[in-house]
């Protein structure tokens, strides 16, 4: 299979058509990239599919035009992950996009089907598992394709109650883990049909931020996606945010409650408007961490199939699947989550010492003494930069590094903290806050008058600082390896004897374990919650 051009000639030129394995897609062009929007990867989950794993997509004749979004998973708009109002809500959202460059340029006709397959690499979303879409625009992937000469691909997945909360345990066609289910379908998709987009279905980079690269080490320690990517990026995850069948349980009769439905009528679900369960989900999805600061509604389940045990276990015994790995955090990770008040972390001292109970009641073989060898670390704890500083590490930091030292055992791993913040995110005491280093991995920053982070400057700097983690990223997908031909700072893999790390900054620094004092005090064993 091979994109061909389209028959009907287009407005400055013709417009790029592939053939899938389910019938032919055209797309448009995007200067010098082919860009094709929401083609569907599985069939819509409706009915009797609501809440079940996907199923392939139904083939059509003709060409089906791929030119706009079409509807993004049904969740709660929220100020935290900004989504454009002319997008529609609804359950037909398994679909992703694609960007290929031009192969030649000069020619409109022989456009992708001639030389080297390109490296390809899919994306997640991030959002709490409940929030977001492959639509937005920070992760339009056009100039990610262009400068590394790759195809992107973008995936929308089931969230929120219809793709992360465990209904399981109901009587009726419940399954668990259904957003990791449709990213492995999707995924399936890439390696059947990529090859018709120009792309490598041999050389798959899976990456993603925050929730989405929570899917990403979720998926590194599922035998279900073994061989279906073959090198891994994840940005910020919440790698330990992974919960036990009997929490999923309880979240699922709280569910009902909200929902005045008895479980012996859950199968009614599968009728009732998608609004009424997306409104009840929110108050669920709100209700969690703020009656258990830490913990989320919705979130990837131990389910003995999909995930035969808690991922962080599996990191930590050596059972992730033998790829090269990219990860790391943000300097400042909680601070955006204060700015709009989020219930999704806490960021009080009263909120970070919950959670802390929490923890030490999940965990009873914990001593009082390790809790109070965590707590010592952050001698500020009763003020809001204390509570912010634990709060991100609990939840981002120290579960990369849990991930990275069991990874490293038997991959190349390397570890990264982004540090980059322009004038304006430091004056509004944001800094490196949760999900800034986006712009600078996709080279999406917003224009000139309408991106508040570059009020006070700082354009110049942020250009070259998304240059070198563009290319070094881009260098990573196609090479296994993350080293920019630019002359930047060399990178060493990461070990856990030094915990060699790159600052990503105005200027990069290789450092040796920059977070020494930190991980003294929380140790080499996983603190989750189950």
């Amino acid at each position: 299979m091979s994109i061909q051009p389209d028959t009907e000639p287009a407005v400055g030129g013709i417009e790029p058509v592939a053939m899938t394995n389910t019938g032919a897609v055209r797309g448009r062009w995007d200067g010098q990239v082919a860009v094709w929007r929401s083609i569907p990867y599985a069939a819509a989950p409706i009915g009797a599919d609501r809440f079940r794993p996907p199923k392939p997509p139904r083939e059509w004749d003709g060409i089906r035009d791929c030119a706009t979004f079409g509807e993004i998973a049904p969740q709660t708009m929220g100020n935290m992950v900004p989504v454009d109002s002319d997008l529609r809500m609804g359950e037909d959202c398994l679909w992703l996009n694609v960007w290929a460059p031009r192969r030649d340029l000069t020619d409109l006709v022989h456009t992708f089907d001639s030389g080297e397959p390109r490296p390809v690499l899919v994306w997640l979303h991030g959002g709490a598992y409940c929030l977001g879409t492959a639509a937005q625009g920070i992760y339009d992937g056009r100039k990610l394709a262009e400068a590394g000469d790759v195809v992107v691909v973008t995936v929308n997945y089931r969230i929120g109650a219809l793709g992360f909360l465990d209904l399981s345990s109901l009587p009726g066609p419940f399954t668990p883990n259904l957003g990791l289910y449709d990213q492995i379908a999707a995924l399936e998709w890439v390696r059947e049909n990529i090859a018709a987009f120009g792309g490598d279905p041999g050389n798959v980079t899976l990456f993603g931020e925050s929730s989405g690269a929570g899917c990403v080490t979720a998926l590194m320690t599922s035998p279900r996606a073994a061989g279906l990517f073959h090198q891994a990026i994840a940005e910020s995850p919440p790698a330990t945010t992974v919960f036990g069948q009997e929490r999923a349980a309880a979240v699922a009769r709280r569910f009902l409650e909200l929902l005045e439905l008895p479980p012996a009528r859950a199968v009614e679900l599968l009728d009732w408007p998608i609004e009424k369960i997306v409104e009840v989900a929110a108050i669920l999805l709100d209700e969690v961490p703020l009656k258990e600061p830490g913990r989320l509604a919705a979130a990837p389940v131990v389910d003995g199939e999909l995930l035969p045990a808690y991922p962080i276990d599996r990191f930590q015994r050596g059972r992730s699947h033998r790829v090269p790995l990219l990860i790391g955090t943000n300097k400042d990770e909680a601070s955006l989550f204060r700015v709009f008040r989020s219930p999704i972390m806490p960021v009080t001292p009263d909120a970070v010492n919950a959670m802390l109970n929490d923890v030490a009641a999940s965990h009873p073989e914990l001593s009082h003494e390790r809790i109070a060898e965590i707590t010592s670390a952050y001698p500020d704890l009763d003020k809001t930069r204390g509570a912010l500083a634990m709060s991100g590490d609990a939840a981002f930091r120290m579960p990369a590094y849990w991930v990275a030292d069991g990874h490293a055992q038997h991959s190349p791993t390397w570890m990264y903290r982004f540090d980059h913040a322009t004038p304006m995110l430091r004056a509004a005491r944001v800094g490196a806050g949760h999900a800034t280093e986006l712009p600078y991995v996709f080279g999406n920053f917003g224009s000139f008058n309408h991106d508040p982070t570059f009020w006070l400057g700082g354009r110049k700097v942020a250009m070259e600082v998304s240059g070198r983690m563009m290319r070094r990223w881009l260098a990573f997908a196609t090479h296994g390896v993350p080293a920019a031909i630019d002359g930047s700072k060399h990178w060493p893999p990461y070990r856990p004897s030094t915990r060699t790390t790159l600052l990503i900054d105005t200027v990069d620094r290789v450092v040796d374990n920059p977070d020494r004092d930190l991980y003294t005090a929380w140790g080499e064993q996983a603190v989750g919650f189950s």
